[in-house]
């Protein structure tokens, strides 16, 4: 149940369909602002405790590996390198 209730939270997230649409001022974003953290919330307490406490254990773990500065090189250079063209194009 908790699977398909975020699925639905993050389907409602990313969907352009809004049940106020957003050009509405002030109640537009306000659905927003309210449905998606109350499915979450949801979604929280539909998950059990022990097997919340794992998935915190292992999210723990996995912080405290090293991270790899070659990668994150790497990742940089391809965007530095994507901008450029881009400004070059522009420059034309």
């Amino acid at each position: 149940m908790a699977k398909l209730l975020a699925g639905a939270v993050a389907a409602y997230a990313l969907s352009p369909i809004d049940l106020i649409p957003d050009f509405i001022p002030v109640l537009g974003l306000l659905d927003d602002l309210l449905i998606v953290p109350a499915g979450i919330w949801s979604v929280l307490k539909l998950v059990p405790k022990d097997l919340m406490s794992d998935f915190r254990e292992q999210a723990a773990k996995l912080a405290a590996q090293p991270q790899s500065s070659v990668g994150l090189l790497f990742v940089l250079a391809i965007w530095l390198s994507l901008a450029a063209l881009i400004g070059l194009f522009l420059i034309r």
